[in-house]
């Protein structure tokens, strides 16, 4: 039976611009974000952070808080679970602190009450007592003989003997003979780099409303991109079974990695047990940026040797990431990735996971790539700078194909970036003349992508039309995709097929929506699910017929006899089979659950121009185009989309967003009036190339797009504002004042 074997060129949906299903739930106000959950009896929260960065808890008084007229509970540490190990202590010692405040705004206790302006109130009641400590929030800072000591007890046996405690993990890989390589290159050029902390800037704060009952039964409705991690991370902090709690994700006004873990549920539950009564609680746009997860701030070294015809000798690099204070900061994933996009016989790379007085990182798209790939492009856009070479003939020449055994071990199968390379050197913007004051930046960037757990359950209704059951939270368009790989199996218009977001009770488990995995697993299993399906309307039409089930296939939503041996019957469509169903068999409904490897990697190109004012060092990008390799653009509206907001948010990353803390360890500018993210005046129009080399992994050739295009901003801006001003730039972000003290350095050397 001939389920689908076209090629991945021959398609009658996949491929379309149909209008996504979410748009008039969202336009009207229809669509029910965090925030809009309500439940009678409900109380609302609110939490009392640390107003120091390094702080011991000598006592915590509730007595005043609970006595305010309207409050109902109140928690500490005490009311959580005791004696977790792994992740989940450090999570749970993230929602609430134990014996130590480790940052600025991290919580030692919570309140509910009636209101929440008297929750806010009774929060101010709680006195708690600290002995400062002293504290360290920069990388380099935090790796000195002399830095505080956060938790000796933290390191992993990764880490080599010698090394301060705050070094928790280590990374060391590569092949090859660095030394070799750099003695035998025509130019070597040793530098380093430092990338500040940014959040992933999402415009809906954290929010959920969670009840827990004194059985042990509990629902939470929350604004995740993983509620079965939340769900299992939960009950573990909270001390209850997992299958007890259900929980259902909202709406996601914006997450960009920064809602895969949680910060504010368990406290809710914990609230919730001990009134007995629902408890809400929304987090202020202050508290979402001292206490909830940021990027990594790096410090990175880069050495690369090159040879006059721009072959690359050898390359090394060592990241230094910081994650907060607790394990985790993703020093590997720079490491694997700074030089993933180049065929390199000598290479090494070292990572460092260090931890300071900062909230514990989360992702932010391709977490850990884009600083590594700032750092190594910056480099080799130096060495054609010297050298005399173009810089897109020199990543062509060495850049990874087919068979190249990347920098971090295995061997790539089919992959796009010579041809997004190809499509950069031949699009107008390349070529395009420049005016004064300007200056033009390339880079490329990679990212892994991922499969994941992945669960996907499809029903078809009697008239014909189709329902899918998802456990992966749309944050990028996912709801269309998955509709238009269905209907491409099935057979029936997009519109007739509804995607929802299951709950945690109704589906199997599910991954969080992260490292681009949305659309290659859970498509991937949808395809699979309506085949099932598909398998089932086939056998239906054969008993029918009254022939072989292996007589029988399906084609443009019809089950058609196989050739004249079958019979001559006319095709019957998947309503006519539907409609019936009850009397032939029963429902039915197509099922996939697996954990896919064939996520295929990912590779992009972006060209920039930028303009810098040499009087204050203002900085506007004038000109961006994005070409990266989408396998197959499912919706290719949704694909741009992806494109562009990443090259947007680099753009706020290379040039403007930054956390700053004070002298004190706290954090300066907690609101988006003080920490900047590019509004539509600050961007140009950024035009887009989908390069669509099918990944092998998937049977439409899908590669996940949502990481990739955030990976070679930082470089590609770096370059661009560096040729413009003359100098290199090398201290993300490109804020007026470094540009200046650029300046006025290299005025003074020279």
């Amino acid at each position: 039976m001939a389920l689908d074997d076209r090629k991945t060129t021959d398609f009658k949906f996949i491929g379309s611009r149909p209008d996504r299903p979410d748009g008039l739930d969202k336009v009207t106000g229809r669509a029910q974000f965090g925030a809009d959950a309500h439940a009678p009896g409900m109380l609302h929260g609110a939490i009392v952070r640390s107003p120091h960065a390094h702080a011991r808890i000598i006592s915590i008084d509730t007595s005043k808080a609970e006595q305010l007229d309207g409050v109902k509970s109140v928690v500490t540490r005490a009311d959580f679970a005791k004696d977790l190990s792994g992740e989940f202590s450090f999570v749970l010692e993230n929602v609430m602190a134990g014996e130590k405040a480790l940052y600025d705004g991290h919580a030692v206790a919570a309140v509910a009450a009636s209101s929440a302006l008297i929750a806010r109130d009774a929060a101010k009641l709680v006195k708690v007592d600290y002995e400062i400590l002293p504290h360290v929030t920069d990388v380099d800072a935090a790796m000195a003989d002399d830095a505080p000591i956060l938790n000796d007890t933290y390191a992993d046996a990764s880490v080599p003997s010698g090394l301060h405690p705050n070094v928790v993990r280590y990374h060391d890989s590569g092949h090859g003979d660095v030394d070799a390589g750099f003695a035998s290159a025509d130019l070597v050029i040793e530098d380093s780099f430092k990338t500040e902390a940014t959040h992933q800037g999402y415009i809906e704060p954290h929010a959920c409303l969670a009840t827990l009952g004194n059985d042990g039964k509990g629902e939470l409705w929350c604004t995740t991109q993983g509620h079965w991690i939340a769900q299992k991370t939960c009950a573990a902090l909270v001390g209850i079974d997992t299958s007890q709690l259900r929980v259902t994700a909202s709406e996601i006004g914006g997450g960009f990695g920064g809602k895969t873990t949680v910060f504010i549920e368990p406290v809710a539950l914990a609230l919730s047990r001990k009134a007995n009564r629902p408890v809400k609680i929304v987090m202020n746009r202050s508290e979402v940026f001292r206490a909830t997860g940021p990027t990594s701030s790096t410090s990175m070294d880069v050495k690369i040797g090159m040879m006059k015809d721009g072959t690359i000798t050898a390359a090394q690099g060592i990241f230094r990431l910081q994650g907060g204070a607790f394990p985790g900061a993703p020093m590997e994933f720079s490491a694997m990735c700074a030089f993933a996009p180049y065929a390199l016989e000598n290479v090494k790379q070292i990572g460092y996971d260090v931890i300071s007085n900062r909230p514990k990182q989360a992702a932010y798209r391709a977490p850990g790539a884009p600083m590594a790939s700032f750092a190594v492009e910056s480099v080799i856009d130096e060495l054609c700078n010297k050298l005399g070479l173009d810089p897109i003939e020199v990543r062509l020449k060495n850049a990874s194909r087919e068979g190249t055994k990347a920098s971090y071990g295995p061997r790539f199968q089919r992959i796009g970036l010579v041809e997004t390379l190809e499509a950069a050197k031949a699009h107008p913007h390349y070529s395009a003349p420049l005016k004064p004051g300007q200056g033009r930046g390339v880079s490329c960037g990679f990212w892994f992508n991922h499969g994941g757990e992945t669960s996907v359950s499809l029903a078809l209704s009697e008239d014909g039309t189709c329902q899918i059951s998802v456990g992966t939270p749309d944050i990028g368009g996912s709801r269309a995709s998955m509709a238009l790989m269905a209907a491409e199996v099935l057979g029936i218009d997009y519109e007739n097929i509804r995607v929802t977001i299951a709950d945690t009770a109704t589906l199997g488990y599910n991954d969080v929506s992260h490292g681009s995995r949305v659309t290659y697993a859970s498509g991937l299993a949808t395809i699979k699910a309506a085949q099932d399906a598909v398998e089932k309307l086939c056998k239906r039409a054969a008993a029918k017929w009254g022939i072989p089930e292996d007589a029988v296939f399906w084609e443009d939503g019809c089950a058609k006899p196989s050739g004249a041996n079958a019979g001559n019957f006319d095709p019957v469509p998947l309503a006519e089979l539907t409609k019936d169903m009850g009397a032939t068999g029963g429902p039915i409904s197509g099922h996939f659950e697996a954990t896919p490897e064939g996520a295929g990697v990912s590779f992009g190109t972006h060209i920039v121009d930028a303009e810098v004012d040499p009087e204050t060092g203002k900085t506007a990008v004038v000109r961006y185009t994005v070409i990266q390799d989408a396998g197959k653009a499912i919706h290719p509206t949704y694909v741009e989309g992806q494109f562009q907001g990443g090259a947007a948010q680099g753009i706020g990353w290379a040039l403007n967003e930054e956390y700053i803390y004070g002298e004190d360890g706290r954090l300066q500018n907690s609101i988006f009036l003080d920490y900047r993210v590019p509004v539509a005046s600050d961007l140009p129009m950024i035009d887009t190339v989908i390069v669509e080399v099918p990944n092998p992994g998937h049977p439409y050739g899908v590669r996940g797009v949502g990481e990739t295009g955030i990976v070679p901003p930082l470089a590609a801006i770096a370059n661009a504002v560096s040729a413009a001003a003359g100098v290199r730039l090398r201290h993300l972000p490109m804020s007026p004042p470094r540009i200046l003290r650029a300046l006025v350095a290299q005025a003074h050397e020279g």
